[in-house]
């Protein structure tokens, strides 16, 4: 059976020109693919609506921290205004209808249509109103909108009430926010993505502390409040998936029959190469996999965790009730899925029992070098090299492991170093070149 890829990128330009990266590449378009291929932008709601504390939004947790810790943000960056997309969406829609986008993917501010988190607390018309605006100008372009429901803006309230994801209680007001979206949006929105990258989520704000909430244990960091880093991100992970099973039977049940939409979820992965032909590296690989993506798309076709991650993280990992693995099993119409760089993964021979944390679990060691030469060409990020086989590999082993699901790639780019001008910024070789060598990884999997 043939694999169903699409494709939502950050920023893609597709002008046929601008797609041959030299006079020596063969001509490549959208007639390069089949009729029905999505090429489309993504964004994310804190990343670039700005009115952070107006239009009747309550706080989310990234308002908080980006304010209180500035420092953990380059620049000490933050959302308040961000590219102001709130007041500019209409030119913004206008920009992707004169680039061709067939679609574009953004997030429902939890916050902005529930201030307080909970249906309890009010429902904000302002915030409501936003959402149906930007929607109707997208379609009325003729681009379809892909809505994440979760992108990691949870209202502060619920942080503050019960820790949010590190409780069972968030699934049920997840599920409010959740049928809320559909009851007001369902009837013109056709694809829903419940989460978006749970384990960059987790894995930045529950074991290293970088991102919010900002958790993680006291030997890791004395900048987070609080944490443990050995537990909480697998407990915020089974609340994550748990949340995201609730969505998707609400869905099915109740709505999908009169709406006729489609729901999956976005994970993220390297694609990961054994740093040696040695056998404890080769495994390693398979670990290194299993940690970063398997903890969620196998619990999503199969039910239950990676064998590996049970028999390596043991206790700490919590188990799912035959009534909850039957609800999460299967719980995808579709898998976006967001693929950047490759790594190498090398063997680590013992796992520490002392300073324990989620990160470290694997017993891999992941690096971005072999013998002194990197895996890629690099990037504006110092960890992330060019590699497009990987998005190629990571698309047949996810057809060949995970029962072939249709498949959007919602993110892929290249970061660069600030350029002075906007003149200068257009003449942007490096980026065109990453996107033509990635749409053929792309096309050569389907």
């Amino acid at each position: 059976m043939a694999m169903k890829v699409t494709f939502l990128v950050g920023l893609l330009l597709l002008s046929i020109h601008l797609l041959n990266a030299s006079s020596d590449t063969a001509p490549f378009n959208r007639s390069s693919f089949p009729d029905d291929f999505v090429f489309g932008a993504s964004s994310a709601a804190y990343q670039y609506e700005g009115e952070a504390f107006e239009g009747g939004k309550g706080p989310s947790i990234w308002d908080t921290f980006t304010h209180k810790f500035p420092g953990k943000i380059l620049n000490g960056s933050n959302g308040d205004v961000a590219d102001n997309f709130y007041h500019l969406y209409k030119d913004d829609v206008k920009l992707m209808k004169f680039i061709g986008l067939d679609a574009f993917r953004f997030s429902i501010s939890w916050p902005r249509i529930l201030p307080r988190g909970k249906l309890s607390g009010g429902i904000n018309k302002e915030g409501v109103a936003f959402y149906n605006n930007l929607i109707n100008e997208l379609i009325s372009n003729g681009i379809k909108p892909f809505v994440t429901i979760y992108h990691w803006d949870t209202p502060k309230t619920l942080e503050e009430e019960y820790r949010s994801f590190l409780s069972p209680l968030i699934v049920d007001d997840y599920l409010d926010f959740v049928e809320l979206c559909f009851k007001e949006f369902g009837d013109r929105v056709k694809y829903w993505i419940t989460m978006n990258e749970p384990y960059i989520f987790i894995n930045g704000g529950y074991d290293g502390g970088s991102l919010a909430p900002g958790r993680c244990s006291a030997w890791l960091s004395n900048n987070c409040p609080a944490g443990n880093s050995a537990t909480e991100p697998y407990i915020v992970g089974h609340h994550m998936l748990l949340c995201h099973a609730a969505a998707v039977k609400l869905y099915r049940e109740k709505y999908q029959a009169t709406q006729k939409g489609e729901i999956g979820i976005t994970l993220v992965s390297h694609w990961m190469v054994p740093y040696s032909s040695s056998k404890l590296d080769i495994l390693a690989t398979q670990r290194a996999l299993d940690f970063m993506y398997g903890w969620f798309i196998h619990p999503l076709i199969y039910g239950d965790y990676p064998q590996s991650m049970r028999k390596l993280v043991k206790h700490r990992l919590p188990r799912f009730t035959p009534d909850q693995s039957n609800i999460i099993k299967g719980s995808i119409d579709f898998l976006g899925l967001n693929y950047y760089t490759a790594k190498y993964a090398a063997n680590v021979a013992f796992q520490n029992s002392i300073n324990i944390s989620s990160s470290k679990d694997a017993l891999v060691n992941l690096t971005s070098e072999r013998n002194g030469k990197p895996i890629g060409d690099p990037t504006g990020v110092s960890t992330y090299f060019v590699y497009p086989k990987g998005l190629r590999d990571l698309l047949d082993y996810t057809k060949k492991n995970y029962n072939n699901p249709p498949i959007y790639v919602t993110e892929n780019g290249i970061a660069d170093a600030n350029i002075g001008t906007v003149v200068q910024g257009t003449k942007d070789p490096q980026r065109v070149d990453f996107y033509r060598r990635h749409l053929l990884a792309v096309q050569e999997a389907i």
